[in-house]
């Protein structure tokens, strides 16, 4: 597929044809980077897309513990060095 590259105000730009947008889920903002005299335009992604599933899988295979028990975290520094 062809398309002519237009003058919109002082910059340029394309015409993206409505199939062209719906196959690659282009929807708002897009990400564009040059890579070997090529533009690779994409949509923009979303970073904690999965993160609800994740947690989910998490919570569902009991992955979900505090890192640290619940006990005295208190230090010899707490009662020495800080100053309430």
């Amino acid at each position: 597929m062809r398309a002519h590259v237009v003058k919109i105000g002082n910059s340029q730009g394309l015409r993206i044809p409505k199939p062209v947008l719906e196959q690659t889920g282009i929807i708002g903002d897009v990400e564009m980077e040059v890579k070997n005299n090529q533009i690779i335009i994409r949509p923009v992604q979303n970073p904690r897309e999965g993160w609800d599933k994740a947690f989910a899988t998490m919570r569902e295979n009991a992955d979900d513990a505090p890192l640290l028990d619940d006990g005295d975290l208190s230090s010899s520094w707490d009662a020495e060095e800080w100053q309430w």
